[in-house]
């Protein structure tokens, strides 16, 4: 069973092609396309929290890195680095992470917030935000939330996704392809951005404890363990609602992530890469 007390942010992350884990021992698992040097994950030790980049479905994508958080506030990353984005070496007290298409995002100790990669649209200009409890990567946005609620953005607004100056109460946020959720202290979620896949039809959902964006699909994570999707479903992404204490939830380019009570992971959506492989996972 899961430690009631384990931080649970991060020890789940999906991207274009990959999965990956985090063990109670820091340890990671790895699942899916291993190019860009994802196999040096399982000699990763001491981490507390992961993160991957994730981009949208196309034949010209898929590069990724990961990162990781380690229990000593530094960050480790591996993976394609075209941009920069795994030049984090040098980062310390950080506190909290996220990966987008290209990019690295840390919180620091402090409600600073870094990043590296890369900026054509201006997503990593996140310097002068303050206070910054939790952060989220798209494609080309990035959001931060702090502690009195409110949120930032940085980066492509070409569909609104970062229209979210007039959002309160949030605890928790997330960035797609094109779209931004919010959680709010009140189990509601709002959303913002392209919905031509219906990924910001969350207006009823209620009771949700956590989130997480895929490229074009938004999942939420319901209090009594049950899960919600919506958006996009090509690949059965979406197909989560017979899933059962549920209390851990990813969202990748098209597949989803889904961390059982007892330590297990069930997936659902694209596997061509084996990123849904995680049967024999135990977190």
């Amino acid at each position: 069973m899961i430690d009631a007390n384990r931080q649970l942010k991060g020890v789940l992350a999906a991207g274009r092609r990959h999965s990956v884990g985090l063990r109670p021992d820091g340890t990671v698992v790895v699942a899916g396309d291993h190019t860009f040097g994802l196999s040096k994950l399982t000699s990763w030790r001491d981490i507390q929290a992961i993160a991957v980049g994730n981009v949208h479905l196309a034949s010209n994508t898929g590069n990724a890195h990961t990162i990781g958080l380690k229990r000593d506030g530094t960050v480790v990353a591996v993976g394609w680095n075209k941009d920069g984005q795994c030049e984090v070496g040098e980062w310390r007290n950080i506190v909290a992470i996220a990966a987008g298409w290209r990019r690295s995002v840390g919180v620091r100790s402090d409600g600073r917030v870094l990043a590296a990669g890369r900026n054509h649209e201006g997503q990593c200009l996140v310097q002068d935000w303050e206070d910054i409890v939790d952060v989220a990567a798209g494609d080309w946005h990035t959001v931060g939330v702090n502690s009195y609620g409110k949120v930032s953005s940085a980066g492509n607004n070409r569909y609104g996704q970062g229209d979210v100056g007039q959002w309160r109460e949030i605890v928790a946020v997330g960035a797609g392809y094109l779209h931004t959720v919010g959680l709010r202290s009140d189990g509601r979620v709002v959303a913002v951005g392209r919905r031509q896949e219906g990924q910001c039809e969350v207006g009823d959902w209620r009771g949700m404890v956590r989130i997480a964006a895929g490229s074009n699909h938004t999942v939420g994570l319901r209090a009594d363990g049950t899960v919600a999707a919506v958006g996009r479903n090509d690949h059965g992404q979406c197909q989560v609602s017979d899933w059962q204490d549920i209390v851990a939830v990813a969202a990748g380019c098209a597949h989803t992530l889904g961390l059982q009570s007892d330590g297990r992971v069930v997936a659902t959506g694209r596997n061509q890469e084996g990123q849904c492989e995680v049967g024999d996972w135990r977190l």
